[in-house]
């Protein structure tokens, strides 16, 4: 169940009750929206980038700043107690709401073995904002996956794989880190594997393309909630040797120390 909260200066008032996170975001105003999970209860990274991205998702860029998304967030998470929390933000200036459910990571497994995706023809109207409209987009096409597959590839009209459905996409390419730059939600995890990568591998901010599987070595997806999935396999295609490769492994293991570094803490009461 999922409980969505709407700011009021300092307090948070109820705002209803829904089954999941896409009963909760159709039940609100249209706006921008980011997703955030916790780490020890109550810790979060990169809060900042969140509230920036609110804001510039929105055609006037209204003015959000972190202190008021900080108080928001502490205050449903006082209201929850869950263990770990995964949290929908949605402003639609003046309000702002803040969406919550228990957060469970996906099993060990799926890091360890790596994930099968499959491609799609779609890509977002405009990649540069995280818009609310999308949200029901995305819901439909991952009904629509095959059973066992992990995620969705939105895919451009010149072949180029863009992101997923709700992750952003990299591959190893004739030992070159690729990712689509242009056109693409520019995440929030996203950002900070670019920075893990620098002194790792060579980067090239250009997409991979579909006819081009075949000579890539690995792969993965980046979001917050899963922070940095292996994809071993994309349209039948498998990948390397099938298995989650070094970059891969070296970055999830540095991702995994900055957030031990970095993840701020929110009070709560």
């Amino acid at each position: 169940m999922v409980r969505t909260f709407r700011a009021r200066g300092t307090e948070i008032e109820d705002a209803g009750s829904h089954p999941d996170m896409s009963a909760a975001s159709r039940a609100l105003p249209h706006g921008s929206y980011t997703t955030i999970r916790t780490y020890g209860s109550h810790r979060v990274l990169r809060l900042a980038q969140h509230a920036e991205r609110l804001s510039s998702s929105l055609p006037s860029r209204p003015l959000l700043n972190s202190a008021t998304l900080r108080r928001a967030l502490a205050a449903a998470l006082g209201a929850t107690g869950y263990a770990e929390s995964r949290l929908r933000v949605t402003f639609a200036p003046p309000e702002l709401y803040v969406s919550i459910e228990p957060f469970e990571p996906l099993p060990a497994r799926l890091y360890d073995e790596g994930v099968r995706c499959v491609t799609l023809e779609m890509q977002r109207h405009n990649p540069g904002a995280k818009d609310t409209h999308f949200i029901d987009a995305a819901t439909r096409s991952y009904a629509a996956l095959p059973t066992g597959v992990g995620e969705g590839l939105m895919v451009a009209a010149d072949g180029s794989i863009l992101e997923g459905l709700s992750s952003n996409f990299f591959a190893v390419l004739r030992g070159e880190l690729r990712t689509e730059d242009d056109r693409v939600l520019p995440g929030v995890t996203r950002s900070v594997l670019l920075e893990l990568a620098r002194d790792l591998v060579p980067l090239r901010l250009e997409a991979v393309r579909r006819a081009q599987l075949g000579e890539v070595s690995e792969a993965f997806v980046t979001s917050v909630s899963r922070e940095i999935l292996p994809v071993v396999g994309i349209d039948g295609v498998v990948l390397g040797n099938g298995r989650p490769g070094l970059v891969t492994c070296e970055l999830m293991r540095r991702f995994a120390a900055l957030v031990q570094r970095e993840a701020e803490a929110l009070a709560t009461r």
